[in-house]
């Protein structure tokens, strides 16, 4: 039986942790992906990913389980997954749907298609929170995992664009994001109609959060291992 290296033990266990059910602990999750803030980050390259791996994942299982207390509270009996299909802001971006996709695509690209992605969710992020505040009865699981998804997901953006900058730092000053324009849906005097707009726009943050902590894992496989990724 082949041996297996310390760095490809740990990567291994990485995984493990990654792929688990359970909710990584805040405590893990909060670790800082450069520390302090550093212009020129000291932490090692593959050291920087299974942060900024750690925290996507984190965000997405938050994500996944707002969307979920969310439906539970105001989706049962609506019937508002029929109008979500292809009607997220982030749409327009061109983005692989699946894996074999993901392989194909220039590592830079990949990278530039999550920065994008995540830039995307800034504003609708902060007005998700400033909305699920006004709401009437809005209960304290959902209101406190949107404030922590707002500022995990600027988290995860500061620890990315410290990656590109050292391995391609000519797109880290590529702003390209999607605009998002929804904000009066948000706020509409129909109820219904408003709860269909928030639930449209967890719903599209749990894809996209799926989606940037596949591209990370894929990126990091491809980029420091020899094997089939």
């Amino acid at each position: 039986m082949e041996n297996k290296g310390p760095s490809q033990k740990g990567s291994l266990l990485l995984l493990l942790l990654l792929g688990s059910n359970l909710l990584l602990s805040k405590s893990v999750a909060s670790m800082a992906i450069c520390p302090n803030g550093a212009v020129n980050c000291q932490v090692s390259l593959p050291d920087l990913f299974d942060r900024a791996i750690i925290l996507s994942h984190y965000i997405h299982d938050l994500s996944a389980t707002m969307f979920t207390d969310f439906d539970k509270q105001y989706g049962q009996g609506r019937g508002f997954i029929t109008k979500v299909i292809n009607s997220c802001h982030t749409s327009s971006l061109s983005t692989p749907e699946d894996k074999e996709q993901a392989q194909q695509i220039p590592q830079e690209d990949l990278l530039s298609v999550i920065l994008s992605m995540l830039r995307s969710w800034n504003i609708p992020l902060y007005h998700l929170v400033m909305e699920v505040r006004g709401m009437q009865k809005a209960p304290e699981a959902i209101l406190s995992k949107a404030i922590e998804i707002e500022e995990q997901n600027k988290r995860l953006l500061e620890g990315l664009e410290k990656i590109v900058g050292q391995v391609y730092p000519v797109i880290k000053d590529n702003e390209i994001y999607t605009v998002w324009t929804e904000l009066p849906s948000l706020q509409l005097e129909d109820e219904n109609a408003r709860l269909s707009a928030f639930y449209n726009l967890l719903h599209c943050y749990r894809r996209d959060s799926h989606k940037i902590d596949n591209y990370l894992k894929l990126l990091k496989c491809r980029m420091f291992y020899d094997s089939k990724c």
